[in-house]
């Protein structure tokens, strides 16, 4: 087999997001079944720190600034008729990069992940195509638009968006999608579905990494008598804070009513203004981004995943069942994890009576808590490692693989 290109939207290095965790992973993988260059974008200071570890596991790579500001991104998305999504993500030094290394380097597969990097594949590129859409984005930006959020603007998103994701089905030799949930309604959206190959493959968790053995836990928790909630994720993206507000407004109000010391921890980097200024707001604790977030996993009493819009599957989510701590989530954040409601995680609608309710039970019963956690941990321990995920992602690019033939 020849080498393998690997095209990403963000840097995947530290995985510490959960974009970032993916590619990073994937990345790994397929270095082990061959010689990867790497074409990837930095957007901070601290992307730009990372040029060491992409130079120790690729062959060539390209860390490429992408400074673009959101609104001229959206006028040249007007111009050209296309997503805002593929706009901001087009440099000039990528299309170069991926021209140089085609042309020089014997290039078996192109490897895309996620769809912003599908723009970038030589119209004329003969080898093997594999994309990675990770989730439906194409429904993410409809479901912004039916909840009231820049109605115009994300209809735009999501119709445009859903004749990318369309092309690429098309052009890749396989699809992958981060669940058989997501599979499903992509196969549901595209339509004809002639020709293509759409296949899940799933998230894996560092079970050893997230393990309680041996984590502190925060000392800011750990004493206090009342439940002690902890949302955990990357706080400037529109579901999480949603997620949090909720809490904060719903939630929070009705369960200090008779838990007057119940605090709600939202640890995260990136929390807009409009979370920062509720820090203190009934028993809201915003602590932003912080060293590790092992120790106030360690110490809440519950970990909470009120996700009213839900894409693939959440790292949050295995993260905190690593831990073997009890989860209380809704079902769009159980989304793509085949585990056992009630067993392995509680799972209940959006609604902040059945969501007190579920809170008591939990925190009411500390044995049945600490049983859920552990055969919480236990699942993904047995189901859910990024070794496995590396299996089948040998299986699947390796030569030999299944797939359409190029040519």
């Amino acid at each position: 087999m020849g080498d393998i290109l690997f095209l990403g939207h963000r840097v995947p290095f530290p995985p510490d997001r959960g974009d970032k965790i993916r590619s990073h992973h994937l990345l790994k993988g397929l270095a082990r079944i061959a010689p990867v260059h790497v074409g990837t974008f930095a957007e901070t200071p601290a992307d730009r720190m990372r040029k060491g570890e992409l130079a120790a596991l690729a062959k060539t790579h390209a860390l490429i600034d992408r400074q673009k500001p959101l609104p001229l991104a959206g006028l040249q998305a007007v111009v050209t008729n296309r997503p805002v999504s593929l706009a901001a993500f087009d440099h000039a030094a990528m299309r170069s990069y991926v021209a140089k290394t085609v042309r020089n380097h014997r290039i078996d597969t192109i490897f895309v992940f996620s769809g912003q990097m599908g723009q970038y594949i030589p119209s004329d590129f003969g080898g093997r195509i594999i994309v990675d859409l990770c989730d439906v984005d194409s429904a993410k930006f409809a479901a912004y638009a039916d909840s009231g959020q820049r109605r115009w603007l994300n209809r735009r998103e999501a119709r445009l968006l859903a004749r990318e994701e369309q092309r690429l089905a098309h052009r890749a030799d396989m699809t992958f999608l981060i669940s058989d949930a997501e599979v499903g309604l992509f196969r549901q959206q595209i339509g004809d579905t002639a020709g293509i190959d759409v296949r899940s493959l799933g998230n894996g968790i560092d079970a050893a990494f997230f393990a309680p053995d041996g984590i502190t836990p925060s000392e800011h928790l750990a004493e206090a008598e009342d439940p002690q909630l902890v949302f955990t994720g990357q706080m400037d993206y529109p579901p999480n804070i949603a997620a949090v507000e909720w809490m904060i407004d719903e939630v929070m109000p009705r369960l200090r009513q008779h838990h007057p010391r119940a605090r709600f921890h939202v640890v995260g980097r990136a929390a807009p203004a409009r979370l920062t200024a509720r820090h203190g707001e009934v028993g809201t604790r915003v602590w932003g981004e912080v060293p590790d977030v092992r120790p106030f996993l360690r110490a809440a009493d519950i970990v909470v995943a009120p996700l009213l819009l839900a894409r693939g599957v959440q790292n949050k989510v295995l993260e905190a069942m690593a831990m073997a701590r009890p989860v209380l989530l809704t079902p769009g954040a159980a989304t793509g994890i085949d585990a056992q409601n009630a067993q392995h995680f509680l799972v209940r609608e959006a609604n902040p009576a059945i969501w007190i309710e579920a809170i008591d039970e939990l925190f009411g019963q500390p044995a049945r808590a600490a049983a859920m956690g552990a055969e919480a941990r236990r699942y993904v321990v047995g189901n859910l490692s990024w070794e496995s995920v590396y299996r089948q992602l040998a299986a699947l690019v390796s030569p030999g693989a299944a797939g359409r033939d190029a040519a």
